[in-house]
């Protein structure tokens, strides 16, 4: 009996092909093999669509090396509603800590980007959409008082289909926590950076994503705040083409920059360059 090895032929003309080598772009049907997707910071090399990324490769993207320290990785979401649909809250909860190793859907903590001291905050979508729930929100609020502490410039990249409704109006208050805790910092003179991921839709939209200083959106992201199709049936009329993405949003003045992920990081340092002083300089 031969072995088979993993490119083995299985009958007459098939090849066995291990699973996970290849990818289909959902913008251009292509398919694409995998490696080089990830050698191109998860962005189609045909096409240059922006597939959905994770917090710790966002943070492997942005921060200068080794100098991210998470700050409230502890902090876990309630039951305060005891709320169940198909299953229960804390069921889902466990479901996408074992997929993802979070607590929640959000890291922050400080770090380094180009040398200059920043507090940051990655939202993580394959945590049950990256909804805004409490947990999230607190995060977000304790992040802002750092950077008002430290005077450290604070950036917020959020991916979300908004908030999260296993809390209902807990979570809907975060819209107001999240908003009172940056207009603390505009009022310090302390920068706040706004990165629009695909999607950022719903409460976040309403609140923290839309507030910063300097918005930026990934090229082609769904950003809004009700769905298209809720909207047009709302209205009753035909939405104009391109509605509710970055492009749309930056010809209507809703975004300041559109950025490609793999010019992000350079895009930052000009940034915090640009708004340094003296107490925002580079480490040694």
């Amino acid at each position: 009996m031969v072995k088979r090895g993993p490119y083995a032929r299985v009958g007459e003309g098939k090849v066995n092909v291990p699973k996970g080598l290849w990818i289909k772009c959902e913008s251009c049907k292509e398919i694409v093999y995998k490696a080089d997707i990830e050698r191109n910071s998860d962005v189609c090399p045909r096409c240059q669509h922006h597939f959905r990324i994770g917090s710790r490769k966002w943070l492997d993207l942005l921060l200068d090396p080794d100098t991210f320290r998470e700050a409230d990785a502890g902090l876990r979401p309630l039951d305060p509603l005891g709320f169940r649909d198909s299953k229960t809250y804390p069921e889902r909860l466990k479901a996408a800590k074992k997929a993802t190793g979070l607590e929640d859907a959000i890291q922050c903590g400080i770090g380094t980007i180009g040398s200059y001291p920043v507090v940051i905050g990655i939202m993580e979508f394959f945590f049950m959409g990256g909804s805004m729930a409490s947990v999230v929100g607190e995060k977000i609020a304790r992040a802002a008082e750092v950077a008002l502490t430290t005077r450290r410039p604070l950036i917020l990249l959020s991916c979300t289909g908004g908030a999260r409704m296993q809390e209902g109006v807990l979570s809907l208050v975060q819209m107001a926590k999240t908003s009172a805790a940056l207009g603390r910092l505009r009022r310090a003179a302390v920068p706040y950076f706004s990165i629009l991921a695909d999607p950022t839709t719903g409460g976040v939209t309403a609140s923290y994503a839309m507030l910063g200083d300097i918005n930026i959106a990934e090229p082609k992201a769904l950003i809004g705040f009700a769905g298209p199709r809720v909207i047009q049936d709302t209205i009753r009329q035909e939405l104009p083409t391109g509605f509710q993405r970055a492009e749309f949003l930056l010809e209507h003045g809703f975004v300041d920059l559109i950025v490609d992920r793999r010019e992000l990081r350079e895009m930052l340092i000009k940034l915090l360059a640009f708004f340094a002083d003296g107490q925002n300089t580079p480490t040694e």
